[in-house]
C-alpha cells in the first residue's frame, strides 16, 4: 500500500526585478508543487512551504544576515518545524540560479527543480555540511528524487 500524499500548502512569491518574468515562466505552480511533493519524506503528513524568488541584492542580504556569508547563494532554507508537519521558507536567488544553469548547460526549470528538492530536504533535516557521508547521502537522495521526476542526476558528470 502506498503512503498517502501529504497535504502541501504552497505560497509562491516573486520579488520585483527585471528578469522576474523569465523565472516565473520556469516555475509554474503545478511544477513547483510536483517537485516539492516528490521531496517530502514518508513521515511528512503536511507541509507548509513558501518559495520566494529574489534578486541578487535580497539574496545577498539574507545570506549575510542569517549565515554571515556576504554573497548571494542559490538557495536558502529557513526551516521552522519538521515532520510530521514541515514548515519552511525556501528563498532562491534568480540571478545565481540562472548563472549556474547556464554554466551547467541545463534548462533553468531543471535547475530550479534540483534546488527546490535540495531546499525541501534541508527543511526535513538533511544536511550536507556536517560530514562527507551526510553530503553523499543527501546527494544520493536528491538524485533519486529527481529520477522519479524524469530529471538527470545533477551530480553526475555529463
Amino acid at each position: 500500500m502506498s503512503k498517502p500524499t501529504p497535504a502541501l500548502i504552497l505560497s509562491l512569491q516573486f520579488a520585483r526585478f527585471a528578469q522576474a518574468p523569465l523565472h516565473r515562466a520556469a516555475l509554474p505552480r503545478h511544477r513547483v508543487l510536483r517537485w516539492l511533493r516528490a521531496a517530502l519524506g514518508p513521515d511528512v503528513q503536511t507541509a507548509e512551504i513558501t518559495v520566494r524568488i529574489v534578486d541578487a541584492e535580497e539574496g545577498r542580504q539574507l545570506n549575510r544576515d542569517f549565515r554571515r556569508k556576504d554573497y548571494a547563494t542559490n538557495v536558502l532554507t529557513f526551516d521552522y518545524s519538521g515532520a510530521p508537519v514541515v514548515a519552511a521558507d525556501l528563498v532562491l536567488c534568480a540571478p545565481v540560479v540562472a548563472h549556474e544553469a547556464q554554466q551547467m548547460r541545463k534548462p533553468l526549470a531543471a535547475h530550479y527543480a534540483h534546488l527546490l528538492v535540495h531546499g525541501a530536504l534541508h527543511a526535513q533535516g538533511w544536511d550536507h555540511e556536517t560530514s562527507e557521508a551526510d553530503a553523499e547521502a543527501m546527494e544520493a537522495e536528491e538524485a533519486r528524487i529527481l529520477a522519479t521526476l524524469g530529471l538527470p542526476n545533477p551530480y553526475a558528470s555529463p
